[in-house]
């Protein structure tokens, strides 16, 4: 069982591997040419330990003058100089180059991300939480920056260091070489246990990093129904217990880290007492030059800095891997609702909307609509009425395709809305929802969603006509006005005209209002109410309202019940009817009489 999770794991991190180095494709001649610096960088660092043991070697001898000692001392310090300084200009402009890398990989990744997230259905959003989408888009894709301009040339590099370390080792003095890798098989056992278990820890920290995202973006959006609920204690708790886990994971990591390091310290500092008291014995019997001992000391320790360095960039590594599943987690994520391969661009928008015995169902087997059958005519005005729950809302989301129905038929101007490209049947549709969303910004980037096609006079004429003017009069910097974030410095009903002048402006040739005048207050109401009426005379209309005095001059009023229509008509045809909708009538008119006469 072991070895199958080993395997799959080694399986897993290929596939993974192989995903990553596609990102780096269109920049591989920069990353071979970072690749030919850091073999430069590295022959340099290798070559003046040798040179500073020759240069001793040579300083002792006796059968060379001082004159000539300093001549070749000035020589090799000036060449070691120059080689050094050649070193550092190469190694930073091989920062440079691995940086412009990481943060183009990043860049691409990001926008990818946030692209196929703008993908999903709504349904699939809704069962996201916000706060692990924006760590998706924003540290993960900077933790893999990092694996590719720092981590993998240096492990390669270190590895490479190792290699050629150690053969120098060997032919400087073959029998201390061995001495010094008698802890080299506990270095390659220790190294592969903090690899399995420090993947593990970094997994948990990403795993807890996205939860705590998740709920201070919740929280901090609903803070003020924690403090009118005097939920704050609780709120409070559940943050404690959240960031509990999470430093609890992170010191599980440091742990791994503070056992696997000062262990490998520990083997290279036995290693190194071993050679020295070796080396000095080898120094005395003549087998083995001052010099030439010198350059194997400080080569002892250029041979266990890179596995010091190795066991860093395996966090570093291991880090980017755990990210890097959790970004390929979203992009693998298919959208529920794609546009078909033969699906068309709608050249004209009627406005007739069919429904032929429609069902669908958010979860299995819970039916919210069943069998809806009707039918809209272009430029007519439609309501749906009923309890909370009967469905109308889902019908609007299904116009849009926000969803899609698992049997029966939604047909646009006799076309089916799947055969429709989502774009081009949202581009005719102008939306006004009872939950307004502002965008930080201006009040002119909130109306044109920085549609550069759209000026200020189309602005302006859709803000006479929706009542916004009444608005932006009262406003010194006019449409420049700032909407600080969800448009929390204006009213309610502000929010709604604004988002109302938004729909307008893209002259919809169908209107969609869902509980539009819901939460605001009656003069804005008036005004908008005021629009509608001229709305209902230039596009298709879909209503719903709980207010029934709202929708009492539609065309035709459809009333729902259990995801069924149960009656449709004429606000004076259903009244006639004395059935449902008489029912409601009745209980509102009771209710506002009610309010009057207290």
């Amino acid at each position: 069982m072991r070895d199958f999770t080993e395997n799959h794991q080694a399986h897993a991190d290929s596939k993974l591997t192989s995903r990553l180095m596609k990102y780096l494709v269109p920049y591989l001649g920069k990353f071979l040419l970072s690749f030919g610096m850091m073999f430069v960088t590295t022959f340099t660092n290798i070559i003046l330990p040798l040179a500073t043991g020759w240069s001793i070697d040579y300083m002792v001898r006796t059968d060379v003058t001082f004159d000539q000692k300093l001549l070749v001392l000035f020589i090799g310090a000036g060449i070691g100089l120059l080689i050094m300084m050649s070193s550092v200009a190469i190694g930073f402009f091989q920062q440079v180059i691995l940086q412009q890398i990481g943060q183009d990989v990043t860049h691409v990744m990001r926008k990818e991300v946030f692209a196929h997230i703008n993908k999903l259905s709504i349904g699939q959003i809704n069962q996201l939480p916000v706060g692990k989408l924006v760590t998706r888009a924003t540290n993960d894709p900077g933790n893999i920056s990092d694996m590719f301009t720092n981590t993998i040339v240096n492990l390669l590099r270190n590895v490479l260091m190792l290699v050629l370390v150690g053969v120098i080792l060997f032919v400087i003095h073959w029998q201390m070489a061995l001495i010094t890798l008698i802890t080299f098989p506990l270095i390659i056992v220790s190294s592969m246990l903090f690899r399995k278990y420090s993947r593990n820890a970094y997994r948990n920290v990403r795993n807890n990093v996205s939860e705590m995202n998740g709920f201070l973006s919740e929280n901090l959006s609903g803070i003020k129904i924690t403090q009118i609920f005097n939920q704050e204690d609780k709120k409070i708790n559940e943050f404690k217990k959240i960031n509990r886990n999470l430093r609890k994971s992170y010191m599980t990591e440091i742990n791994i880290f503070g056992l696997y390091r000062p262990f490998i310290w520990f083997l290279a500092m036995v290693s190194t007492l071993l050679s020295i008291y070796f080396g000095v014995d080898a120094v005395f019997k003549n087998t083995l030059s001052i010099g030439l001992f010198v350059s194997f000391y400080i080569y002892i320790g250029q041979f266990f800095e890179p596995i010091q360095q190795i066991s860093e960039q395996f966090n570093s590594l291991q880090n980017g891997f755990s990210s890097a599943e959790k970004i390929f987690d979203v992009l693998d994520t298919k959208p529920d609702i794609e546009d078909d391969p033969d699906a068309i661009e709608l050249d004209e928008f009627k406005g007739q909307i069919e429904f032929k015995d429609v069902w669908f169902q958010y979860i299995p087997d819970e039916w919210v609509l069943k069998g809806v059958s009707f039918k809209v005519m272009p430029d007519e005005t439609v309501a749906f009425v009923g309890a909370t729950g009967s469905g109308k809302t889902t019908i609007l989301q299904l116009i849009v395709r926000n969803y899609d129905i698992q049997k029966g038929q939604i047909l646009i101007d006799g076309i089916d809305i799947r055969h429709i490209k989502r774009s081009s049947l949202r581009s005719f549709v102008g939306q006004m929802l009872q939950d307004v969303f502002l965008f930080s910004g201006t009040i002119r980037d909130n109306i044109t969603l920085h549609d550069e096609t759209i000026t200020d006079e189309d602005i302006y004429k859709a803000s006479d006509y929706v009542g916004l003017d009444y608005v932006l009069k009262k406003l010194p910097e006019g449409l420049d006005h700032v909407v600080r974030e969800r448009g929390n410095n204006f009213s309610s009903g502000e929010r709604q005209l604004i988002s109302f002048a938004r729909a307008v402006v893209y002259k919809p040739r169908l209107m969609i209002l869902d509980e539009a005048t819901a939460n605001i207050d009656s003069e804005t109401e008036s005004i908008i109410q005021e629009s509608l009426n001229k709305m209902m005379n230039i596009s298709t209309m879909l209503i719903v309202a709980h207010r029934l005095s709202t929708v009492q001059h539609s065309d035709k009023i459809i009333v729902m019940s259990k995801g069924e229509i149960k009656e449709s008509g004429t606000h004076q045809e259903l009244l006639k009817q004395k059935g449902l909708y008489f029912n409601l009538y009745q209980l509102q008119y009771d209710k506002q009489e009610g309010e009057m006469n207290a």
